[in-house]
């Protein structure tokens, strides 16, 4: 068994049950969430006894870097090789001074938006909450080493958070807890494609981190289209649940919202978003379409996407355009599948 799936309550006492003191939990704990270490011979503070005991008992069953890539913008994206031979990716995207990780919570996803790259790997598994943890742990490593400042963690990597719930909500609680990272949740951005049940546990877990929603169409028969899960939870459905959600945590949610010429991106289409918008306060990411192997979509034209921005402004929408990073190395929005798992 990993022993990272064990809470500090559990190492305590299994450590009481094996006539060892209690206080040695916390230092295992510290070991394995604030320092990371892939051993428990790097448990120097330990005896040697205890350090066979664990390692007799449990494993660590750390994700290794596979293989890394830079874009010519400095972007780098990290393939991380899982203990049992699958492999994710994540994201160190820099900005300034400041640097963001884009990290992954499943390999795979179940959901087959038509857009995403990822939806051609089918569905593998989901990963444990120290996966997703240590993902963060290395870009947050590898940002300072290059002078950085870590600043924001993005899930909207490969996978559906929400489909993986406790194991999202428990690495949360290492990177902003005093066992782990302690950055302010309000540092810490999750995405869903819109599962409404789940927004509304978001929000009866009162979560202080930022909810975004990958939208990408205000108009039911669109988003059907290029959004299976649309089909199950639909906008109104998706609305209901993002007006309990702000009534609930006071927070305002974001909009991610791809363009794709001639597809989501007419005039008809701003009004429907824009419309949709007025029962809940929030913030609109406009992202250029990134194209990926076996591309069925083209980026909107620059003039369609200037009109839309115009409609949505005109209508006092809060509007950001994204521009990708990282395209020359496939680690743009949607672009993540990692060809070793194929």
């Amino acid at each position: 068994m990993d022993i990272k799936e064990l809470s500090l309550q559990d190492i305590k006492d299994f450590l009481t049950n094996n006539n060892e003191k209690a206080f040695r939990a916390k230092q295992i704990y510290e070991w394995l969430w604030k320092k990371n270490v892939k051993s428990f011979d790097e448990m120097s503070n330990l005896s040697l006894k205890l350090r066979e005991l664990l390692n007799e008992h449990f494993s660590l069953n750390p994700i290794l870097v596979e293989d890394m890539q830079e874009s010519s913008d400095g972007t780098t994206k990290i393939a991380f090789k899982l203990h049992d031979g699958y492999s994710v990716e994540g994201v160190l995207i820099p900005s300034e001074k400041r640097a963001t990780a884009c990290i992954s919570c499943q390999m795979g996803c179940t959901l087959g938006c038509k857009f995403c790259a990822t939806a051609t790997l089918g569905f593998k598994r989901s990963l444990t909450a120290s996966e997703i943890y240590e993902q963060i742990y290395f870009i947050k490593t590898l940002a300072e080493e290059r002078g950085y400042n870590f600043s924001n963690i993005v899930y909207m990597g490969m996978g559906e958070p929400m489909l993986n719930y406790d194991n999202i909500m428990k690495s949360i609680d290492f990177v902003t807890g005093k066992d782990g990272l302690e950055m302010s949740p309000k540092r810490i951005t999750v995405s869903t494609a819109g599962i409404a049940p789940m927004i509304k546990k978001l929000a009866d877990d009162d979560v202080k981190f930022n909810l975004a929603v990958s939208l990408h169409s205000a108009i039911n028969e669109t988003r059907d289209s290029i959004m299976p899960i649309n089909k199950k939870y639909n906008l109104e459905e998706l609305s209901e649940a993002l007006v309990y959600f702000v009534k609930k945590t006071g927070s305002r949610p974001t909009f991610e919202y791809l363009l794709m010429s001639g597809v989501n991106d007419s005039p008809a289409d701003a009004r429907a978003l824009a419309d949709y918008c007025r029962a809940f306060p929030i913030k609109i990411n406009l992202i250029e379409y990134n194209p990926h192997e076996g591309d069925l979509f083209n980026k909107s034209k620059k003039e369609d996407t200037e009109y839309f921005i115009k409609i949505l402004e005109g209508r006092n929408m809060v509007v950001n355009v994204r521009h990708s990073r990282g395209k020359d190395i496939d680690a743009a929005c949607g672009q993540l599948a990692n060809k070793k798992n194929n």
